[in-house]
């Protein structure tokens, strides 16, 4: 029977919370990384390793190097460990193994000379006994010479795997824009991912009713109890992705909104299947929502896949939005007159070409109008601008801050400010702000707080050695003045941290 359904992943379509992971990514967003293969550092010749027990093939995940006499507390699982036995003996061989399988030790790399002439025979026995692949590093190859061909093969394979996800993504939204879309789409993912596809409208109980539509060769009926079983598991809503095992057979649901979903049965799994999916599962939500999206959605569609918004949007202008309420995400667009909606995370996030008003039950932050290709800071803009209304308890704020100021918000721009200059009493701030102000000049500055030249000098060298930063470099001299300016540096607890050095500046030369 297959085990229990495990914790939901992200994924899914619209109406179930969840978007697709970005391209690139796998689930939570970790890279699109697959193992190496044994076999395959076994067939980089120039290494010169060796096999010498345990089972042909693993999956090897990293590689680390140890002489420790239990190393396992250090192994996160996948390792390849490698170790020249300096602290292994012939009778502790065993429990050495042992402590590794257990840690989930991928294989065991052993490096003959200065140590061991020969790998340990009771090593080798116990390596078998566990089932821990033994490696033999002949004594020219140095451990790093393996570490880095590890590395190398890993990112070899996360290349092939991030071009498989870009050319599936592609053929996904090539399929959707067929005169048939969602059968095209069922099929070319079950052809990316080598497995079966389905749609599904499974009832609460019971066994699942027959497959809407399918995709690859059918499992068998045990295998599709188990899909049924996910699907029912995702389908009122309550998950957004289940996953399951059934022998060697990898099984998902993803939720689709009204009650569909998409099931699938893979022979294995790697890691941009998920991404896959989850692409197939927005296309599938959108190619079988109750009501037609229009343009909109296929814009919506179109910027998932190929991520431009200035060629797949109208040239608008266009408004972010963020809000809080608890009403309706839905209801909301549709008073906003968009169907373009994200309800995932701790604000529902929209876009709308109309300029947006107050709604009831809603505290909504609203960008200025951006072109297509300036969503990204219009997006940022809508969060602070919903900061704003909430701190001022209003239905609606709109983003109104210019320049350079109005890229970082209120509270974040004086935090940073209070951090940054919080080494330097009072009198070092005066002075840094006269010299960044009078661009430098030493005479200027004197002038203007009515000190020597030379107290200038030793004030600013003080507060650059207080602070740890090159005054000297244009990046900096506009980071301090940008704190500056905020003038969120209060004079609380100003006083100490270096003091003022300029007391004894006076009697040098001008």
């Amino acid at each position: 029977m297959p085990g229990s359904v495990r914790d939901p992943e992200s994924g899914g379509g619209p109406e179930s919370g969840h978007g697709p992971a970005p391209a690139g990514t796998g689930p939570a967003g970790e890279p699109l990384t697959p193992p190496v293969l044994l076999g395959g550092l076994l067939a980089e010749r120039p290494l010169g390793l060796r096999r010498l027990a345990g089972p042909p093939t693993a999956e090897l995940h990293g590689v680390h190097a140890s002489e420790m006499a239990d190393p396992s507390p250090y192994l996160l699982g996948g390792e390849l460990l490698l170790t020249a036995g300096a602290e292994l003996t012939e009778d502790g061989a065993d429990a050495y193994v042992a402590r590794l399988a257990r840690a989930g030790a991928a294989a065991l790399g052993f490096g003959v000379t200065p140590v061991h002439a020969v790998v340990p025979a009771r090593l080798a026995d116990a390596c078998e006994r566990h089932g821990l692949p033994l490696v033999e590093v002949p004594p020219d190859t140095p451990f790093t010479a393996v570490a880095r061909t590890v590395g190398r093969l890993m990112a070899e394979a996360r290349t092939r795997e991030l071009r498989r996800v870009t050319e599936a993504q592609q053929a996904l939204a090539a399929a959707a824009a067929r005169p048939d879309p969602v059968p095209a789409v069922l099929s070319r993912l079950a052809a990316s991912l080598g497995g079966w596809a389905a749609l599904l409208t499974p009832p609460a109980t019971g066994p699942a009713e027959e497959p809407v539509r399918t995709a690859g060769a059918a499992p068998g009926p045990e295998v599709r109890d188990a899909v049924g079983a996910l699907a029912r598991r995702v389908a009122p809503g309550s998950a957004a992705t289940a996953t399951d095992s059934l022998g060697p057979a990898h099984l998902a649901a993803y939720a689709l909104g009204g009650g569909r979903v998409l099931a699938l049965a893979l022979p294995g799994r790697t890691p941009g299947d998920h991404t896959i999916a989850s692409i197939a599962a927005v296309l599938l939500t959108l190619l079988t929502a109750s009501r037609p999206a229009g343009d909109e959605a296929a814009a919506l569609t179109r910027l998932l896949l190929d991520g431009d918004p200035a060629r797949v949007l109208a040239p608008g202008p266009w408004y972010a939005v963020h809000a809080r309420g608890a009403g309706d995400p839905r209801a909301l667009s549709a008073a906003l007159g968009t169907v373009l909606l994200d309800p995932r995370g701790p604000a529902v996030r929209l876009l709308t070409d109309r300029e947006p008003e107050a709604q009831p039950g809603w505290r909504l932050g609203v960008s200025a109008p951006a072109p297509p290709d300036a969503l990204a800071a219009a997006d940022a803009q809508a969060g602070r601008a919903l900061g704003r209304a909430e701190s001022a308890r209003t239905p609606l704020a709109r983003h109104t801050d210019p320049g350079l100021a109005g890229l970082v918000g209120e509270a974040e721009a004086r935090a940073h400010a209070r951090a940054l200059l919080g080494p330097l009493p009072p009198a070092l701030r005066e002075t840094l702000r006269g010299w960044l102000a009078h661009h430098g000049s030493w005479d200027r500055t004197a002038a203007d707080l009515g000190v020597h030249r030379n107290t200038v000098r030793q004030r600013i060298a003080r507060a650059g050695a207080l602070l740890g930063l090159d005054l000297d470099d244009p990046d900096v001299r506009m980071e301090l003045w940008f704190a500056l300016r905020t003038g969120a540096a209060g004079a609380e607890g100003d006083v100490g941290a270096g003091g003022d050095v300029g007391a004894g500046g006076d009697a040098g030369a001008g």
